[in-house]
């Protein structure tokens, strides 16, 4: 290899230090936070106080208050009204209903008779209204019943003993539970296969049938023996650098 080939004192070495051209990242693109104004400030600086010049704000459509437009009346003072005749023209007001009170021209005090002058008794003889007790409710004596004096339930008398036939109570007998324990006819049988030895068991299934499949499958003829595909292959490379200079092993003279 002749000294005419590279140029200069360099020649190839293994670098140093990192090279920021071998790596891959996202460039110069992050920048500091700005050290003015109120937003986005440097948190590791001190930041000066800040000050705001608000808007005008806007007029208010409606009034909350008439204002100065009161017009008082020149009658009316801090007490009330200064109490001096005060005169209106109103129209005529409408006529009423007439009165339906009979006049003196309606009475007849002659044809009052023995209503008003006193006279002598006087009797007339007039048939049996059968309407009026036709109109009566009031039940007669045959709708009362007297109540039985037989038996326990006899209201206002007093009553003889009544016995009663029931059935034996299982409360304080006999024939009461108070342990709670369950009989000898309430435990079941044990399998033996549980403590013991279990023979072998067998059971008595239906033939099962084959497997029918359906779909359409190509046949032993649609293959082709003869024709012989090539299988894929892989292979192993280096990676190489996008930055990195081809070097030369091998110069012929």
């Amino acid at each position: 290899m002749g000294s005419d080939v590279w140029v200069g004192p360099w020649r190839p070495h293994r670098p140093r230090g990192p090279i920021a051209a071998f790596y891959r990242g996202p460039g110069p693109k992050y920048k500091l936070p700005s050290n003015t104004g109120y937003i986005l400030h440097d948190p590791s600086r001190p930041r000066a106080p800040a000050f705001t010049f608000g808007l005008r704000l806007p007029k208010q459509q409606t009034d909350c208050s008439p204002g100065p437009g009161y017009l008082v009346p020149a009658h009316m003072t801090a007490r009330g009204s200064d109490g001096t005749p005060a005169y209106s023209i109103y129209g005529r007001p409408r006529l009423t209903a007439p009165s339906l009170t009979p006049g003196p021209g309606r009475y007849f005090p002659e044809r009052a008779g023995n209503a008003t002058y006193p006279s002598a008794p006087r009797h007339t003889m007039a048939p049996r209204n059968w309407g009026i007790y036709t109109e009566q409710h009031t039940p007669g004596p045959g709708s009362y019943t007297v109540p039985s004096l037989l038996g326990p339930r006899v209201i206002g008398k007093v009553s003889a003993p009544t016995y009663s036939i029931t059935s034996r109570s299982t409360v304080g007998s006999f024939l009461e539970d108070l342990s709670k324990t369950p009989g000898p006819c309430a435990y079941q049988v044990v399998n033996p296969g549980i403590y013991k030895s279990r023979a072998p068991q067998f059971t008595m299934l239906p033939r099962t049938l084959l497997h029918q499949d359906n779909s359409v499958n190509p046949g032993p003829a649609a293959y082709s023996v003869d024709q012989h595909q090539k299988p894929k292959g892989w292979s192993f490379g280096i990676r190489h650098s996008d930055y990195l200079a081809p070097t030369a092993t091998y110069v012929d003279d």
